[in-house]
Formats: C-alpha cells, sequence, structure tokens
C-alpha cells in the first residue's frame, strides 16, 4: 500500500488545517478510526504531515470504538502498525443498547453522541488534547440540510470546536475535501475499508439526504461546489433573525 497522497487531498486539508487552525506545536490528537474510508484516509493524511511537516512537533494516536457488533478490525491494527501509529480498540455495547435495548427508531443522532463520548473520553485517558474526525465537504452539506430538512434550523458542524466539559477540541481536517476524490483514492490505494455492520446502514435520513443532492448534482453540476463556498460567504444582513418559534397549525387558517 502506497502512502502517498494525492495533491488535491492534502492540499484541501492543509488549507482547512491554517484556515481554522487546528493543530499546534506539541498537540496530542486522538483520530477516531471506524474503519471506514474516511477516517482511514485522515489518519494517512495526519500522519503524512507529521513525519513532512519538522517544525510542527505533534502526537497521534489511532482510536477506534467498537460498537459491538462481530467486525474484525484486525485490518485497521495492521493499517496502523504500518503507519507507524499507536492504535487503541476501546470495547463498548453502544449498538446492542441502541437496537436491542432501547430499539431506537432513529438511532443516528444517539449512537453518534455516545461514540464521541466513548472516543473523547478515550482521548483523554491518553492525555490528548484534540480528537480528530473524517468528516468531509459531502458530510458538511447533507449536515446542513438534515437540520433544514428534519429540524427547521440552518446549521451544520463546525471545521473546529471547544469542548468545553471535555476540556478538548474537535478537528475535522478534511473538511474541504470532497467524497468522491477520498472514494478514489482508497480504491487507488487499496485501503482497509471495513463493512459497516450497523443495522440502519442504507436506511438513515443522511442517506436520503445524500440522494437528494447526488439528484440535484445532476441537473445543476458543480452545485456542492457551491453549497460548500455558500458556507464560507454567510451573509447574515439577509438571514431571517431568530424568533421565539412555536407550533403553528396552518390548516386551522383554511
Amino acid at each position: 500500500m502506497s502512502q502517498k497522497i494525492p495533491r488535491f487531498i492534502l492540499n484541501r486539508t492543509k488549507k482547512a488545517l491554517l484556515d481554522y487552525k487546528m493543530i499546534q506545536q506539541g498537540d496530542k490528537i486522538a483520530v477516531g478510526v471506524s474503519g471506514g474510508k474516511d477516517s482511514l484516509i485522515l489518519l494517512m493524511v495526519l500522519r503524512y504531515l507529521q513525519k513532512s511537516l519538522r517544525k510542527l512537533d505533534f502526537k497521534l494516536w489511532a482510536v477506534t470504538i467498537n460498537l459491538g457488533f462481530e467486525v474484525d478490525y484486525g485490518p485497521l491494527a495492521s493499517f496502523c502498525k504500518n503507519l507507524g501509529v499507536p492504535y487503541e480498540q476501546v470495547d463498548t455495547r453502544i449498538g446492542p443498547v441502541i437496537f436491542e435495548t432501547r430499539k431506537e427508531k432513529n438511532p443516528c443522532s444517539l449512537c453518534s453522541r455516545m461514540r464521541r463520548g466513548a472516543l473523547d473520553d478515550r482521548g483523554k485517558e491518553l492525555g490528548c488534547n484534540k480528537v480528530a474526525l473524517g468528516h468531509n465537504l459531502d458530510d458538511a452539506i447533507e449536515t446542513l440540510f438534515m437540520s433544514m430538512f428534519f429540524e427547521g434550523r440552518t446549521r451544520t458542524f463546525l471545521p473546529r470546536m471547544y469542548l468545553d466539559r471535555k476540556d478538548l477540541t474537535l478537528i475535522r481536517p478534511l473538511v474541504y475535501v470532497p467524497e468522491k476524490n477520498l472514494s478514489i483514492m482508497a480504491r487507488e490505494k487499496f485501503l482497509p475499508v471495513l463493512k459497516n455492520p450497523c443495522p440502519a446502514s442504507g436506511k438513515t435520513k443522511r442517506q436520503l439526504v445524500k440522494e437528494i443532492i447526488d439528484h440535484v448534482e445532476e441537473k445543476v453540476p458543480r452545485v456542492k461546489h457551491r453549497l460548500w463556498l455558500a458556507l464560507q460567504r454567510i451573509e447574515t444582513d439577509h438571514l431571517w433573525p431568530n424568533l421565539e418559534y412555536e407550533e403553528f397549525d396552518f390548516e386551522a387558517l383554511e
């Protein structure tokens, strides 16, 4: 497996790191490695930068949160060993709790919070001051539309965010990189991408929004690029002010 990073992905990641001041001298970073392509590439890019940026000294740990499904994480351990990054696996029962005990109809939000909590806790135990996640540009756009479609809010996740309760800083270095570029790299590098074991995989609200945006992209070429620009060109003077929101029965007026 070649560890060379495509120039486009490397340049986009460097720009995000600089724009949001994601990494500083002496940082200790826990990288969430799920086995998906995004987290594997994130670890590769950060390891490459760790070795190539001699004036910036920071440490990395790869951490996998085992949700309690039957998954062989051996390939991830080997992947991290080949990169020269220490690897940790945290065993949990998040999956069984959500799907068997609680029988959640919309499991993604709770699962995300529990996984993040487990990752943050292990990061603190390792002495880390930052946690890195592999969310990409498409994830940011999808989260924006999910908030609007299902919550009636205009918001998405931040590239860099301080978690005061945990005294940790969350960073998303791949936030400028489109998913298609990551998919191409994963195929070309034969990365050990693991199949998602989640019973809800492919049947979530995020998948629905992804399909809607892909359909729009077919009709409006480069719409994802423009949406990325829109996230950075927010004209607050042309958005409605926040008001007290109450459910309103419009049908009662008919």
